[in-house]
């Protein structure tokens, strides 16, 4: 009953949060065309600056419920970033057809297996890419945030040959559920693995015996939409698979907030984690055009003080470190969503809230 009762929340969800997304005149990428097959049935766009890096890293970058491709590179910032250091962007975009609510298939054993559904798309609109641009195939990254984190981890998974690093925002990992049920379970943090099953889901996803992607987490502390316990379960997964203890090497303070790393034997950092205390489900902004800064705070599009595109970017090898700088945040911009005492949470944008009701295939998950 409370399964049916959180999808019969889907349209209010979705029309709610449609109002939000960016308008098309804001929209900077194309249509990839080249595609030998894709059996997700996404649709493929992409961005490429008109100065690339020859050969150029590509970065794929994947959107969560309710927000498309345009919309989610607007608030991110990610192609103004692209255009400032020579890098390629594919972005994979739902189709309703698939799922109502633009969430991507992250929890379906279909479309979350290597040469399966979704997956098999993803990976064919690399190979387009690298066909048809000069694409640096040892450079090839994956970012998201919540279904498209969860996706995120589902491609890093089942294709670790093809990935060098990942990022995931707010995601779930690898293997947590195979239905919409388990899936529920996973958001709430309810979904309980040890190290080494997690690390097992891994294993098993593909043949491929290392090296392994470089993974950045990144988590909102008051996030209930997907619950912080989950980065835990990322960052338990992958230290394990590459072998790391499961404390960190460094703990350090990164703009106010917290950063733990795991480095490999000789010094590289293999693993992060940022926490973002305060901020409740969405991606860490730091909007601007001025260097560390990417994006528009907008729905699920949070300003912290602190950008994650340009983080993540300068994790992958791509851009430079931003500058640390003295920040002045206003606490009330931190949260996605707040509980409401009526059950519904409440999104901010730009430090004004308005309501919106979250489930699995209506919310950012």
């Amino acid at each position: 009953m409370r399964l049916t009762k959180s999808l019969s929340k889907l349209a209010s969800a979705g029309k709610i949060l449609q109002a939000l997304t960016p308008s098309h005149g804001s929209d900077r990428l194309s249509e990839l065309g080249g595609l030998k097959q894709n059996p997700g049935n996404l649709t493929a766009l992409h961005y490429v600056p008109e100065t690339l890096e020859t050969p150029a890293p590509l970065v794929v970058v994947l959107h969560g419920c309710t927000q498309n491709a345009a919309g989610y590179d607007q608030g991110s910032g990610w192609s103004r970033l692209a255009e400032r250091h020579g890098f390629a962007l594919l972005f994979p975009e739902q189709t309703r057809a698939n799922n109502p609510n633009l969430c991507f298939n992250w929890y379906t054993a279909n479309d979350s297996q290597r040469g399966m559904g979704e997956a098999a798309s993803i990976r064919a609109m690399v190979e387009a890419m690298c066909s048809q641009y000069s694409i640096d195939r040892k450079r090839v990254f994956v970012t998201g945030l919540s279904a498209g984190g969860a996706m995120a981890s589902v491609m890093l998974a089942t294709y670790p040959d093809l990935f060098s690093g990942g990022a995931i925002i707010a995601g779930i990992p690898y293997g947590c559920a195979s239905g919409v049920a388990e899936a529920f379970q996973c958001m709430g943090g309810r979904a309980q693995a040890d190290t080494a099953e997690l690390a097992g889901h891994v294993r098993r996803a593909s043949p491929h015996k290392g090296p392994w992607p470089r993974i950045s987490v990144w988590q909102g502390s008051e996030d209930r939409t997907v619950m912080p316990s989950n980065a835990d379960a990322i960052v338990r997964q992958w230290t394990a698979i590459h072998g790391l203890p499961s404390e960190p090497a460094r703990t350090e303070t990164v703009e106010g907030y917290p950063r733990r790393v795991w480095t490999g034997p000789d010094g590289r950092e293999l693993v992060e984690e940022y926490e973002i205390t305060g901020m409740a489900h969405g991606t860490p902004l730091m909007p601007g055009t001025d260097d560390g800064q990417s994006g528009e705070a907008m729905a699920h599009m949070l300003d912290v003080g602190l950008s994650s595109t340009d983080r993540i970017a300068a994790f992958f090898g791509i851009a430079p470190e931003p500058q640390a700088a003295p920040v002045k945040r206003d606490p009330g911009v931190l949260s996605g969503q707040v509980e409401s005492p009526d059950g519904s949470e409440s999104t901010a944008i730009k430090g004004k809230q308005t309501r919106s009701r979250v489930s699995l295939k209506g919310s950012e998950s």
